[in-house]
């Protein structure tokens, strides 16, 4: 069931409102079921896969803490904690590998072969990606280390603990919760506010313009010129990969933002998952902003664990590049992701080597790191870098990313930005505009977010009759110029992939 759905705009507000009915000790209960039939909705038998998942890290979770209190010395029992935790992640991690990496991997193992002249023929594997898989793996997984690590206790009520792996919201492309953070939310049901319900309703739209009206529209153009890539060289791609910066942040914020929001309806607070990415000054800046919590998933569960920046510098350029090549792998079992993940890796390492020399040319030239235009150079070459990396995230595979970058490279016809050429790649003059507005109206909202300016809190100080005006004309605008298809076909969030 998608969020851009008729279905879940009927789902979503029967949920809510059985929810705020019903006794509190079954609101989780719930909870639960509307967020199994949610999943249930795209294949009801990997349902499974959840369950599952949710067992096995529940069992986890009390052996963890049953060891914890057993009368034997400290080595044993973090020996016998960690053999659990063992278990869990291979587990979780093998149905993970078989579902999303099984093919790759016996593929690349053909291959290694055929170079040395040995031919295999490796088995396909009819399997079907379960959406939502890597999203809720993480998040059970993450549980069972915060257990370990007495950061929280064992959750002892299995419904609880199956919705904070399942919660519907979040389920399907997160954000990546955190037990401590969710599991204590849950463990007191929240009454009803009509602060909870106004806000979460204004993020919801938010989250609705950016997907439909914005991603949604970006989407028609680059696919149309990444879809036939020898048809629209040079500047057509150029601008096609500009264009697609702007989609899949549109597209993926805007899935966490109407998460956020469906949550925060339901009295439950969900962590940021963008602050405004592409006004970074540098590509570390990028990803302490851009989904932010993958990136401190990462953060706290590998790099730390394989020793973060305590082990010298040559090993903290090593951890970093492990896991950024991860966190490649992750977004999906193709080459092309691995490089996109090394790409942003490299810009990190190579930009800590540099920064001496950064820091002495700036006292040199006696520039300004404060001054406006030195900021902007920096956004502007961050967003380069940034932008150059998702030319392999969006191609369809290393080879034709570098036909690709070959062909912004080589190819000269700068006049097709000029000659009404651009409104024959899917949308016309006034959809073009009106795409290129609503970026503004994007890069607006983020400078403001930058700035600590809080529209949202602006808005509803104002008059009661001016908030709903407001909401009204949203609405309106949602209605009138989102992107729904021919008979209404409403378009996958880009993520749901991984």
């Amino acid at each position: 069931m998608l969020f851009n759905s008729i279905d879940f705009l009927i789902f979503f507000p029967i949920v809510v409102l059985i929810y705020f009915i019903i006794p509190d000790k079954i609101k989780h209960p719930w909870l639960l079921l509307a967020s199994y039939y949610f999943y249930m909705c795209w294949n009801a038998k990997y349902a499974l896969l959840i369950l599952f998942s949710t067992i096995v890290t529940y069992i986890s979770g009390l052996l963890i803490e049953k060891v914890k209190h057993l009368e034997i010395d400290e080595t044993k029992k973090t020996k016998y904690k960690k053999w659990i935790v063992a278990f869990s992640f291979i587990i979780n991690l093998s149905i993970l590998f078989y579902f999303k990496y099984i093919n790759f991997t016996l593929s690349i193992i053909e291959k290694a072969f055929a170079c040395i002249h040995i031919q295999i023929n490796a088995p396909v594997f009819d399997v079907i990606l379960p959406v939502g898989i890597s999203f809720y793996t993480f998040q059970a997984l993450s549980y069972t280390m915060d257990v370990y690590r007495n950061e929280i206790s064992a959750e002892k009520n299995f419904f609880r603990y199956a919705l904070f792996v399942s919660f519907f919201p979040q389920l399907v492309a997160g954000p990546i919760e955190r037990s401590k953070n969710l599991l204590k939310q849950f463990a007191a049901p929240a009454k009803v506010k009509f602060e909870n319900l106004r806000e979460g309703i204004l993020l919801m739209l938010w989250g609705f313009f950016l997907k439909i009206i914005l991603a949604d529209r970006i989407a028609v153009f680059v696919d149309t010129v990444y879809g036939d890539y020898v048809t629209y060289p040079g500047y057509y791609l150029i601008l096609a990969t500009v264009l697609f910066a702007f989609q899949i942040y549109c597209d993926f914020a805007g899935y966490s933002t109407i998460a956020v929001g469906a949550a925060q309806i339901l009295g439950i607070t969900l962590m940021e998952n963008f602050d405004a990415p592409y006004l970074s000054v540098s590509v570390a800046d990028f990803w302490r902003k851009w989904h932010i919590s993958l990136t401190s998933w990462f953060k706290d569960y590998l790099y730390i664990p394989l020793g973060g920046s305590r082990k010298g510098k040559l090993r903290k350029y090593i951890n970093k590049m492990i896991v950024f090549l991860v966190s490649g792998l992750w977004h999906g079992a193709r080459i092309s992701f691995i490089v996109w993940g090394g790409i942003n890796g490299l810009y990190q390492v190579i930009g800590e080597i540099l920064l001496p020399l950064r820091d002495n040319l700036v006292k040199l030239l006696h520039l300004h790191r404060e001054s406006f235009g030195h900021k902007l150079g920096h956004v502007v070459g961050t967003f380069i870098l940034v932008d150059f990396s998702w030319i392999f995230f969006r191609a369809n595979g290393f080879k034709e990313a570098l036909e690709i970058i070959k062909s912004m490279l080589f190819v000269k016809n700068p006049w097709v930005l000029f000659d009404e050429s651009i409104y024959e790649c899917g949308l016309d003059r006034k959809n073009f505009w009106l795409m290129i507005a609503s970026i503004g109206i994007l890069l607006f909202s983020d400078f403001c977010k930058s700035k600590n300016i809080k529209i949202r809190e602006k808005i509803i100080r104002q008059d009661y009759w001016f908030r709903w005006l407001f909401i009204a004309a949203a609405v309106t605008a949602l209605l009138t110029f989102g992107i729904w298809g021919p008979n209404y076909n409403e378009a996958n969030f880009i993520y749901f992939q991984f």
